[in-house]
C-alpha cells in the first residue's frame, strides 16, 4: 500500500511555512497531496486556480508533491484520493489546540485515516498566509515570507 498523505488548507498565498512543511514530510510519503480546499466562510485574496499553479510550479521537478483543489470534507477527499494521512503544520501551542479538535472529528469519522503533525522549523513560526495578505493589502513587501516563484507572480 502506499502511503499517501493530504496536506490541506487554504495556501493563500503559499508562504515559506507551507514550503518547509511539505519538504520535510517528503521523506515520510511516497506521495503528498497538497489540498486547496474551497471554505465559504473565508474569503480568499487568490483564486484557487492560482494557488493551485504556484504549487505545480514549486514542485514541478517533485513527483511525489501533486496539488489538487477540493470542497467538502477532509475525510471525504482523503478517501477519493487514497489518503490515509493528514499532514498539519504546528506554529504555536495554540494551534496544536485547534488542530487537534480537527484531528480528533476526523478520527471519529474515519478511523482509517491519521493525523500527522510537525511543527514548523522556527524561522518560520511568525510566517502566516494572514499576515502575508495583510501587508499584501496595505502595500507592503510580503516578498521575505514568500518563495520566489510566489512572490514574483504577485508583484506581476
Amino acid at each position: 500500500m502506499s502511503r499517501i498523505c493530504l496536506f490541506p488548507g487554504t495556501f493563500d498565498p503559499v508562504t515559506f511555512g507551507h514550503v518547509d512543511i511539505i519538504d520535510r514530510a517528503l521523506p515520510l510519503f511516497d506521495k503528498i497531496v497538497v489540498g486547496i480546499g474551497l471554505n465559504a466562510a473565508k474569503a480568499p485574496m487568490f483564486t484557487p486556480e492560482q494557488r493551485l499553479q504556484w504549487i505545480r510550479e514549486l514542485y514541478e521537478n517533485e513527483p511525489r508533491v501533486e496539488g489538487a483543489i477540493y470542497e467538502g470534507l477532509t475525510v471525504d477527499f482523503c478517501r477519493s484520493i487514497g489518503a490515509h494521512f493528514i499532514l498539519r503544520g504546528i506554529r504555536y501551542v495554540s494551534d496544536f489546540e485547534y488542530e487537534k479538535t480537527i484531528a480528533d472529528a476526523n478520527r471519529t469519522m474515519d478511523r482509517s485515516i491519521e493525523t500527522i503533525f510537525l511543527t514548523g522549523e522556527p524561522k518560520y513560526t511568525s510566517v502566516a498566509s494572514t499576515i502575508v495578505r495583510d501587508i499584501l493589502r496595505n502595500g507592503g513587501d510580503a516578498s521575505p515570507f514568500l518563495p520566489d516563484r510566489v512572490a514574483r507572480s504577485i508583484s506581476q
